[in-house]
């Protein structure tokens, strides 16, 4: 019997060799060689049997590769729009890389296809425009000149087109950083105090530029007043918001624009800031006011007697609404002194520890549903906050004292500077009646951007309410405005 026979029992060294012998799947093929077993194949798939549903999401898959990897039959291009919305987030916003570049210096002249184009032609397309587009294309370019001709700049100069003139005269800013435009001439004036244009007092005489209409009354330059003394030329308007768009050489900073100072006794600041190309003005106006003033004693602490203008900062809608009786509303809630003398002083200390209070004097006053929300002009971007605050007294150093005190904050929009036609400009001052504020701003108020760029911390929460809620425009016929 062989050693490989199940029956015959292995020795110890025929299991040693059988543990050493390689096994058969890793004996090395040799060439000629054929295995000596046949593996079968397993059976192949159905072709006839349906396939089973995929799972939830691996459909998921198969449907929106379906849908967004579709060929344009246009262009040959994939439309997958995930790709297309990752690569747009990807790009630099300041990448100016296009279909066409403005500044690309290997771009071949246009003027070619221009003077293709016949004369008739380019004086059709010139009807459809108006009288300011129809002179800037003509300036276009010199062959655009020779078709379209001088006749459209001598449409511009008649008195009726006085405003498209304006607009087509504030377009060449950026060529004209010594020249200034002047509105009542309709020109550009060289500036006499370049760089050092300063805002003055309106009783000081401070002109910008030689100009032969400075003194003429019947045609004044468009400015807008601040307060009782204080106007802003549309002058500094310009050379501020210049200055923020070319640089600084075309006019003067923002910040030399504002200014502290004190009259009628009352005291005022103002601050301004550019935000998304418009300038925005903040005026804070406060003046110390006793308790118990009667209404006529009002009138007199809130307004001036040369104009009936208020002494703090307001637009030219102030006279309609509620911001005059919320004013007087305020004042009336600065606590009155109390008499000490006597019997009265007994009075008040048995009333104060029978209702378990305390009297403070110099307590923090606290204003009314009615005079504490923020008012806002609604034919107008301006804001109004009333506020009573216990404020230092420092008219005496030798006495100092704290005192009650009415603040009027204004914020208002003053539109970007461009020309006066201006829809923010025109409304402020009572030359349009197309504004509604409510829609401009309906987001967010003008005073919380203005002081959001200054500090960190925003202004307490405010409820925003309009200034003439039942649209009553009486003016100097009605009677709550004094």
């Amino acid at each position: 019997m062989s050693a490989e026979s199940p029956g015959q029992k292995q020795g110890f060294k025929s299991k040693f060799s059988n543990a050493l012998r390689p096994k058969k799947s890793r004996q090395v093929l040799r060439k000629g060689s054929r295995s000596t077993t046949e593996v079968p194949l397993p059976p192949g798939p159905d072709l006839n049997k349906p396939l089973p549903d995929p799972a939830p999401l691996q459909a998921h898959r198969l449907k929106y590769k379906q849908m967004h990897s579709q060929v344009d039959t246009q262009l040959g291009e994939r439309r997958d729009y995930t790709t297309m919305i990752h690569s747009l987030g990807l790009l630099d916003p300041m990448d100016n890389s296009g279909p066409v570049e403005e500044d690309n210096e290997n771009r071949e002249p246009g003027e070619g296809d221009i003077a293709k184009l016949p004369r008739r032609l380019w004086a059709y397309i010139a009807w459809f425009l108006s009288p300011a587009d129809a002179a800037s294309l003509s300036l276009a370019s010199i062959t655009l000149y020779r078709r379209l001709g001088f006749n459209y700049f001598m449409v511009l100069d008649h008195p009726a087109n006085y405003d498209y003139k304006m607009d087509f005269l504030a377009g060449i800013d950026r060529d004209l950083p010594r020249h200034l435009l002047c509105f009542p001439c309709g020109r550009y004036h060289r500036r006499t105090q370049e760089g050092t244009e300063r805002l003055k007092p309106s009783h000081v005489i401070n002109p910008l530029f030689n100009c032969p209409n400075a003194q003429n009354m019947l045609n004044p330059p468009p400015r807008h007043r601040i307060t009782h003394g204080r106007t802003l030329p549309f002058s500094f308007v310009q050379l501020a918001m210049r200055a923020h768009r070319f640089g600084p050489h075309y006019g003067i900073s923002v910040d030399s624009l504002a200014r502290r100072w004190q009259r009628d006794d009352w005291s005022h600041s103002s601050r301004y800031l550019v935000h998304d190309g418009r300038l925005l003005m903040r005026v804070t106006s406060q003046t110390f006011a006793p308790a118990g003033l009667p209404p006529s004693s009002q009138r007199l602490l809130l307004h001036s007697r040369e104009d009936y203008w208020p002494f703090f900062s307001a637009c030219a809608h102030w006279r309609d609404g509620e911001l005059m009786p919320a004013c007087k509303c305020a004042l009336n809630h600065i606590p009155k002194a109390r008499d000490n003398g006597g019997l009265q002083a007994v009075e008040h200390k048995v009333k104060d520890r029978w209702a378990g209070r305390q009297h403070d004097p110099n307590a923090l006053t606290t204003l009314c549903g009615f005079c504490r929300p923020m008012r806002r002009c609604p034919e107008c971007p301006s804001e109004y906050l009333i506020e009573v605050k216990l404020t230092e007294d420092r008219s005496d150093p030798r006495n100092l004292q704290f005192r009650q005190a009415i603040v009027v904050t204004r914020w208002t929009d003053l539109g970007d500077g461009t020309t006066p036609n201006t829809i923010e400009w025109g409304a402020v001052n009572g030359q349009r009646d197309d504004y509604d504020s409510f829609q401009h701003y309906e987001k967010r108020a003008i005073a919380s951007i203005f002081e959001a760029a200054f500090t960190a911390d925003a202004l307490p929460g405010q409820r925003i309410i309009s200034m003439n809620p039942k649209q009553k425009k009486q003016g100097e016929k009605g009677h709550d405005w004094y």
